[in-house]
């Protein structure tokens, strides 16, 4: 088998390790920025990027970063490519390349991923400037009509054809269907959904002929919506998300990354910890959060040079607990 695959593959998915999700577009970054008093400059991104990437010791925590495409073009204080650095430090440059949501089918409720038209020479380049992985996402949103079996079924194709566009040029797909946390649903209503969601996207996978041990799957957990009355508690979520798993992921998964959805920084971690509590599963279960990696290093930093220590060392301290998570071995006294 294709040994960069093989290459990349093994370094992805080390145990103990996880994904730093560093891929938020302009206007997500923006909203990041304004909550914390910080214009949203070029160069201001750039640093905050530099910030992240060059925390002492990330690469023992931090197996790959998924990079947005303005950051795999930037660069350090020293000219040092952003993806060439990571490589040097032992960690793997990844790229988003969806280009984002757009109305499905005239829906006000539903949306759409777009991204496909001139993937495969946009995946070409990127691979040039140093990308060995890729990221498409995809969005469920639970309300009593949505998500409809018509987006369902679209979704589950889009991220196939994407993942056998990566395949074709020897990347690594991550396939992301997020089951969205807005709303006031409950986890068996989130459970149901998911399902659905994961037995949808892998039927196409397998339609399209995409190789599952060639992939990663970055899936929401099963949680309630933000705004149920009655939200279930931790033992609840990891039993019910790796039901479902169990039920749709075939064991040629090596791993599984979840992402946080906007979840609180302590909340990930310690789902992320009771979920590997659950007894061997065929498949890692990791972490490629973004908020959950980054929330309290951004309110460190404040945009400020003289804070870049401090929020570095609160980076470590979380991609450590998360590191821990991966294996179940967080514990109440580490936080």
């Amino acid at each position: 088998m294709n040994n960069e695959w093989t290459t990349t593959l093994s370094q992805l998915t080390t145990q103990g390790k996880g994904l730093l999700a560093a891929d938020e577009s302009s206007k997500t970054i923006e909203k990041r920025f304004a909550a914390i008093h910080v214009d949203c400059t070029e160069e201001n991104r750039r640093t905050y990027r530099e910030l992240l990437f060059t925390a002492p010791n990330l690469e023992k925590y931090i197996s790959g970063v998924i990079l947005f495409e303005e950051t795999l073009q930037q660069k350090t204080m020293q000219g040092i490519p952003f993806p060439t650095y990571l490589t040097q430090k032992g960690i793997v440059p990844g790229i988003k390349v969806d280009t984002g949501l757009i109305p499905f089918e005239s829906s006000s409720e539903e949306q759409i991923t777009q991204g496909l038209d001139g993937l495969s020479e946009r995946l070409t380049e990127y691979k040039k400037q140093g990308a060995k992985f890729a990221k498409w996402r995809a969005v469920y949103q639970i309300s009593g009509t949505t998500p409809s079996r018509a987006l369902i079924k679209t979704n589950a194709m889009l991220l196939a054809r994407y993942a056998k566009i990566c395949q074709n040029l020897s990347m690594i797909p991550i396939v992301e269907p997020e089951v969205l946390i807005d709303g006031n649903h409950t986890i068996e209503q989130c459970a149901e959904i998911t399902e659905k969601v994961q037995r949808a996207v892998f039927k196409a996978l397998f339609q399209y002929h995409v190789q599952c041990e060639y992939m990663l799957l970055k899936p929401s957990m099963v949680i309630s919506g933000k705004a149920c009355a009655s939200q279930a508690n931790i033992d609840q979520v990891a039993e019910l998300t790796v039901r479902i798993l169990r039920r749709t992921v075939p064991a040629a998964v090596p791993s599984i990354n979840f992402l946080s959805g906007g979840q609180s920084d302590k909340i990930a971690t310690a789902h992320l910890n009771r979920i590997n509590q659950q007894g061997v599963q065929p498949w890692s279960l990791s972490f490629s959060y973004a908020r959950a990696l980054q929330e309290a290093c951004l309110k460190t930093w404040r945009g400020k040079s003289e804070n870049i220590p401090a929020a570095q060392l609160v980076l470590i301290k979380r991609a450590q607990l998360n590191s821990a998570a991966s294996l179940g071995k967080c514990s109440e006294s580490m936080e």
